[in-house]
């Protein structure tokens, strides 16, 4: 049976969403290469906005802060919210229903009412606000994300296999690294994906976190972009979108090698 072809109102659609989705990007892009600082008009084509670009110091610290944080929880993320999704999954114990359900909490409620919840948080138990504070809360906020991805991953998850290598004489930590992990290991790390992207990517939630000397890139971009859009800023914002775009298609290749 012959596959339909979409027809050309649907793909006229198509490019025209892709086009709207896209398209400031690509002027985002193409105006870091702009000589004219304004980016009202374009005047030639220069790199010295992005030389500019890695002599400030602010910036460079910015993005360092912003890796350490975006690293260390999705790692630490990851690992808890495979765990619960594990948990989830295998085992019913009493308060199962109410855990399932406020594992929606974060994912569902307004991220400067976490923000502030969590800000309200340190500030009772008398921490201070740094590099450290921001860490936690981009893993309180990430967990979930990561537990209902390999949630749903394990939703296809075949026990069967497990029960044929532990018949085979492996034990249960060994059943584990050999047969469960690389079973539903795509699915860990599109969850993996999704914590480094949302931390990288968070502001709202840092603002409320941050305290001095724990600037990150997007507080700092926005501290930038109050006065006026400049081709550093776009330059930053070019890098930014590379790097992250880079991540998910390692991602991706990874993933198509595990299927």
């Amino acid at each position: 049976m012959s596959e339909k072809k979409p027809s050309a109102w649907l793909r006229l659609f198509s490019a025209l969403v892709y086009l709207y989705i896209y398209l400031p990007i690509v002027l985002l892009v193409i105006f870091s290469f702009n000589k004219q600082k304004l980016n009202v008009s374009w005047e030639g084509f220069t790199l010295s906005w992005y030389q500019e670009l890695f002599r400030n110091q602010q910036i460079l610290l910015a993005i360092r802060n912003s890796l350490t944080i975006a690293l260390v929880s999705t790692i630490v993320a990851t690992i808890i919210g495979t765990l619960a999704a594990l948990a989830l999954q295998r085992y019913r114990f009493p308060g199962y229903t109410l855990t399932e359900s406020t594992l929606y909490i974060p994912v569902i409620i307004p991220e400067v009412v976490m923000g502030i919840s969590l800000l309200v948080f340190f500030s009772l138990i008398g921490v201070r606000l740094g590099l450290g504070t921001i860490t936690l809360s981009h893993i309180a906020f990430s967990i979930p994300f990561v537990a209902l991805v390999v949630r749903a991953r394990l939703h296809g998850f075949d026990k069967s296999i497990e029960e044929a290598a532990m018949d085979l004489g492996a034990n249960e930590l060994t059943t584990f690294w050999r047969v469960t992990l690389p079973t539903i290991l795509p699915g860990v790390l599109s969850g993996a994906l999704l914590a480094l992207t949302l931390s990288l990517d968070d502001y709202v939630i840092t603002y409320f976190t941050a305290g001095p000397g724990s600037t990150t890139l997007p507080l700092r971009i926005f501290s930038m972009v109050r006065f006026a859009v400049t081709p550093e800023v776009n330059a930053l914002s070019t890098i930014w979108v590379a790097t992250v775009f880079l991540v998910l298609l390692i991602g991706q290749m990874v993933q198509n090698r595990q299927r």
